[in-house]
């Protein structure tokens, strides 16, 4: 990673603004507010800016424009090792650590890292998961420490979060308020196809919805069941394994609205893991493609956490 690291575009904010013009304008340059494709020229005392020449929109423009870096003030090589850094991280990186590392304050590092992590979400899903006889996993955890390792008893409930895995594929994971058969059947009904063969535990919400779908078997976790033939939740439970050692030995803590910003990340990396040929450079490009159309204001950071 540190050789990585050294690469120009982490060090000058030049070479990282001409890089992500490359990236994100491979099909021509696009006006950031109207989208207007190749129907702009450079301004010559302004460089990186560009004048469109649209008759309906006449602005200047850069490559940040309409993206979640528009309005930084953070040169632009800052925000691609931000970048990279969090998709090279297994387990996350926390702000802390981040903000040693680039030098700026920790308040604009924890900001930069939403706006990343806003960057990782999907603006809307493709469809649905699995497909004839793909198998799709269902299973779902409490997050948050115990109340015991804490200072004060008082201590805010723990977090559910459901994970749905199209085994050797993609992961969805959804934070809810409380688990009973309507809310999981409607989301289980909305994100995966009725032709794919479900795998539960032996929860007592699953045998009704599991008829809904081409084939549905589980295990009973009860009586230390794990893995009966080629039924098991196991990638469920190794997605919850790597979020939780994220969440307990690197952020420590994550409240409530920025869960699913936090799953966000977690699931970009899993959906873009090494063992599918997704290299550490090629994750970040592909996060940073994302950051398009997105934008995150300081002052109310949760509003896109919740929409």
């Amino acid at each position: 990673m540190n050789n990585q690291l050294q690469n120009k575009v982490f060090q000058d904010a030049d070479k990282a603004r001409e890089w992500l013009e490359r990236h994100l304008w491979a099909d021509g340059r696009e006006c950031g507010y109207c989208r207007t494709e190749n129907k702009s020229t450079p301004i010559a005392t302004r460089s990186g800016w560009y004048q469109c020449n649209h008759p309906d929109c006449r602005k200047q423009f850069s490559v940040t424009v309409g993206t979640v870096f528009e309005r930084s003030h953070i040169p632009l090589n800052k925000w691609l090792m931000c970048a990279f850094l969090m998709c090279a991280s297994k387990k996350g990186m926390s702000a802390h650590q981040m903000h040693r590392m680039l030098g700026i304050s920790y308040k604009s590092t924890w900001f930069m890292c939403h706006r990343i992590r806003e960057a990782m979400r999907p603006a809307k899903y493709p469809g649905p998961l699995g497909g004839l006889d793909e198998i799709v996993e269902v299973d779902e955890s409490y997050i948050g420490g115990k109340a015991s390792n804490r200072k004060s008893r008082m201590v805010a409930k723990k977090k559910i979060v459901v994970a749905l895995v199209h085994r050797g594929g993609d992961v969805r994971t959804f934070p809810i308020n409380k688990i009973n058969s309507r809310k999981m059947g409607a989301l289980v009904r909305r994100n995966v196809s009725r032709k794919s063969y479900l795998m539960t535990d032996d929860s007592n919400i699953y045998p009704t919805l599991g008829k809904e779908f081409r084939r549905h078997s589980a295990v009973n976790h009860s009586i230390e069941e794990y893995v009966r033939g080629g039924a098991h939740v196991n990638n469920c439970e190794n997605y919850f394994s790597i979020f939780k050692r994220g969440v307990n030995g690197t952020y420590h803590h994550i409240s409530e609205e920025h869960v699913p910003l936090y799953l966000a990340e977690f699931d970009f990396r899993y959906n873009a893991r090494s063992w599918l040929g997704v290299n550490d450079s090629a994750r970040a490009e592909r996060a940073l493609k994302g950051i398009v159309g997105k934008r995150l204001t300081y002052r109310r950071p949760d509003e896109a956490a919740h929409a």
